[in-house]
């Protein structure tokens, strides 16, 4: 074995440990314990054994045909996983019925199917190519039915809250899955494409892995996945409240107001100011001062856009747009608009 194999061999491997490390976090030493995070946890093992049968196929000698059947089975288990999964993060209080269990049946038919398989019959039978093949080509249409199906349900998800206003949380999941099934299908196109006359070297699909393993555990830190669930798509009186204060500060132009503060507002609608900094974050994904600030800069750029204003000093468009300052106008100008006002006025001229 020379240099560049032992190298390949690390590379692919990387993804492998650092997946089922991922997936022991998520299963045993994540804190708060949830149906999604054990389906998330249960695909990363099987995949990880699924790529694990693809790196010793590659480098090793002599891999026993029990193996390589059983390795090609597992993925008929990573379909239904990631649909039940998807299923958890989008709809609240999600849990597993015996319909749900149905949808294993081709795993259990070929698995143990699979299990009769002997080195004898794969090296000698002339059924062998005709058998792997269609079985190959089932596994992998199912995969990606299931991918198909999983990003279908995102879709509809995300389309059912068109008319609506999402929080951040379910920005997030919806962020996430989207990431996660992409993942899937460019794991998939590189086994694919590996069978399709050799396009790639097989090695690829164990790299590709661990390429996707590493950006999707980062992207499911930062967008908190692990912390989520379909929980967040309850209906609440949160969405009626946030649109409750749209309504007083957008439709009826509080934000005018260079007095208006979170605990003004708090007292204006009988809520805490804990609870409106909350919502406002959760919906509006902004802190109150800029949340307030953003439809300040919306009115100072039309003023400031409007020919016949051009009599009107920078001054007085902050104040008239509920800056109690000149100074806190350029700072909040120059943070939603990338400039200054004055420099955004000259542009326009």
């Amino acid at each position: 074995m020379d240099l560049l194999e032992i190298l390949l061999i690390i590379l692919s491997s990387a993804g492998l440990l650092h997946g089922i490390l991922f997936a022991l976090y998520l299963c045993i030493f994540k804190k708060k314990k949830t149906l999604t995070n054990l389906l998330l946890g249960l695909i990363l093992v099987f995949m990880a054994f699924r790529i694990g049968k693809s790196v010793m196929l590659n480098f090793g000698d002599g891999l026993e045909p029990i193996f390589i059947f059983a390795g090609l089975t597992i993925l008929l288990l990573i379909g239904p996983l990631l649909r039940w999964y998807v299923l958890g993060m989008t709809r609240p209080n999600f849990t597993l019925t015996k319909s749900h269990y149905l949808e294993l049946i081709p795993f259990v038919l070929i698995f143990i199917a699979s299990l009769f398989v002997t080195k004898e019959w794969y090296e000698s039978s002339k059924l062998v190519i005709i058998i792997f093949g269609s079985g190959l080509i089932f596994i992998y249409l199912h995969l990606a039915f299931y991918i198909a199906i999983s990003w279908m349900i995102m879709k509809r998800v995300k389309k059912a809250h068109e008319t609506t206003l999402l929080t951040k949380s379910q920005r997030s999941i919806l962020d996430w899955l989207r990431f996660l099934i992409i993942g899937l299908v460019v794991i998939w196109a590189s086994y694919v494409l590996n069978i399709l006359d050799d396009a790639i070297p097989y090695v690829v699909g164990p790299m590709a892995y661990s390429l996707t393993i590493y950006f999707l555990s980062y992207k499911a830190f930062q967008l908190k996945a692990a912390d989520l669930d379909g929980d967040v798509f309850k209906a609440n009186e949160n969405h009626a409240l946030f649109n409750e204060i749209i309504q007083l500060v957008v439709d009826k132009k509080w934000y005018l107001e260079p007095d208006l503060s979170l605990s003004k507002l708090s007292k204006m609608v009988g809520k805490s100011t804990q609870l409106i900094s909350s919502v406002i974050n959760e919906h509006a994904r902004q802190n109150f001062n800029d949340f307030i600030n953003y439809y300040r800069i919306q009115d100072a750029k039309e003023l400031l856009s409007n020919i016949e204003n051009e009599k009107f000093t920078i001054s007085s468009i902050a104040f008239d747009t509920g800056f109690s300052s000149l100074s806190s106008f350029n700072s909040a100008f120059k943070k939603f608009e990338s400039t200054t006002p004055s420099a955004y006025r000259k542009q326009l001229s």
